[in-house]
Parts: C-alpha cells; structure tokens; sequence
C-alpha cells in the first residue's frame, strides 16, 4: 500500500510542474505575437452603434441624400454581412438634413442612399485598414461607391468634439481612398485607391490626381481592399498583394483616421432598382514588432 501511493504521490510531483510550464509557455507565446495584429473587426452580425453612425451631408454635387436608421432599405444587416443601398424612388423625397459645407441644402430628389462612419467611435493612427466587399451591379453611369478613410477632425457633420474644426483636406482632415469605384469612367472592373494631399489652403482644396492609382479587379466578386502604412509608403493591397503605393508621403497622413462606406450617385443619369454594396467585414490591424 505504501509502495502505490509512494508512486502516486511521485506523479503528483510530476505532473504538477509540467502542468503548470505548459500553461506559463501558452500565456508567454500569447504575449509574443508579432506582426498584424487585429484591433478592431466588425463582422457584421448586427448593428454596432459602438462601431458605426450615420453620416449625413451633401458634398461632391451628389445626385442622392443620404438618410438615417436604414431608411427606404438602404441599409441592412443579414447573413452576416452589411449591405448599403442606392435606391430609386418612385417619389421625391425631402433632404433638408444634408447640408454642404458652404450651408447648401440638398433640394428633394428620388434618389436616397446610406452612409455610414467611424468617426469617433472607431478611430487609429496608421497600421492597416481592409474590407471585404462586393457588389451587385457595376459599370454604371452615376456610380460612386466608396470605402475610405478621413482624418478625425474634419469639421463636415457630425461634429461631436471640440477639435472637429480642420477643413479638408488639410492636416488632421486627410484623405485616403482605398477603393473607389466609378462607374461611367472605371468600366466592370475599374476602380481607384489614392490618398489626396492639400493644395494649399480650405479654398485651394486637394490634389486628387497625383497620388491616384487606377487598378482592376472583378467587383462583383468579394474582394479585400486594403490600406497600410509601411514606413513612409501607403501600400494598397487586393486580397492580400499588394497592387498599388503611394512613395514619400505617408506620414503625411499619419493621423487618427475614421473609416466610412458609402455609396454615391455623383451624376444626374436616370437609374432604376438598386445599386447595392455588400460589405463581409471591415478590419483594423496594427503592427507589432
């Protein structure tokens, strides 16, 4: 009897020790991760008013008003992924809440759509943001649908902090576009990523066409567009090569910056039915060394 607990006890002694080295060796690896971490997903299970707000405003000359809470079905969350809408009405509809920087306010149109931002809520300074989106329809006059990034204090709606008072695309109010798609200039598989730097003052606006890259892609099929900061370089990847960089001028825009999705009508052609931008996930990572 002696002799089998005399065992019994020495496994004990045993196992305890590794148990416990192999618990200590899961948390130390845990803390060592390296390279893209992620910080911030959304995987669009359901609403996250912590993750996204409406975005309400006329800029560009837009054809459309954007509207609230989904509106019209513009904006909807099932299977798993987020889909916003451009939609023809059958009607006007009044627009008074989309105001323009200059006090315009968007006259009534037919034509409504959803917008949504981080600002606020999700915000980083660099590190790499993508999404994960298709669509329905491409190739179409008026089409602008957008997934792109802002710097936080940009002074357009809603402005919620005292710091929100720096114009585009000034500092503190840049501009990077990560997948633009334009439907009467890209075609069925065109779309753009760039970032826009300053020309001057507010009133000189930005430089839209300097850093602008004009890629390729099958839109109608799930593609991750993305965005990251690699030293001074803003490198823009598709599903996870790269495919275009802007040289020498990321830190320029090396601010906290918000994510929005949106999609524009940015012409006054007739449409009919639905354009529809599906988004899987949007994603922020950061880099550990």
């Amino acid at each position: 009897m002696f002799l089998v607990l005399k065992k019994i006890v020495g496994y004990v002694f045993i196992f305890i020790p590794l148990l416990s080295i192999s618990c200590s060796t899961k948390i130390n690896n845990n803390n060592l991760q390296k390279g893209w971490i992620i910080d911030f997903i959304d995987e669009f299970n359901y609403f996250n008013k912590d993750n996204w707000q409406d975005q309400l405003l006329w800029v560009n000359n837009e054809d459309q008003c954007y509207v609230r809470d989904g509106a019209y079905n513009t904006r909807e969350i099932s299977n798993g992924s987020l889909k916003l809408r451009l939609i023809g009405l059958d009607h006007e509809t009044d627009c008074s809440d989309n105001i323009s920087k200059f006090g315009d306010i968007h006259p009534p149109t037919r034509y409504v759509s959803s917008r949504l931002a981080s600002k606020n809520l999700k915000e980083f300074t660099g590190g790499k943001w993508t999404a994960r989106i298709k669509f329905n329809k491409v190739g179409e006059n008026g089409m602008f649908p957008a997934w792109w990034l802002l710097g936080a204090r940009n002074n357009e709606p809603p402005i919620q902090e005292d710091d929100e008072n720096i114009c585009w695309p000034l500092t503190g109010s840049g501009e990077i576009d990560i997948m633009e798609h334009h439907g009467e200039h890209g075609g069925k598989k065109g779309y753009v990523a760039r970032s826009i730097l300053p020309l001057g003052d507010c009133e000189s606006g930005g430089d839209w066409w300097t850093n602008q890259v004009n890629l390729s892609a099958n839109l109608e099929q799930y593609n991750e567009y993305s965005v990251e900061w690699r030293g001074n370089d803003l490198i823009y990847g598709l599903n996870g090569s790269e495919v275009g960089k802007n040289k020498g001028i990321a830190n320029k825009l090396l601010e906290p910056m918000f994510a929005i999705l949106n999609y524009a009508k940015i012409s006054d052609h007739h449409m009919d039915g639905v354009w529809e931008m599906e988004i899987d996930w949007v994603k922020h990572e950061k880099w550990v060394k």
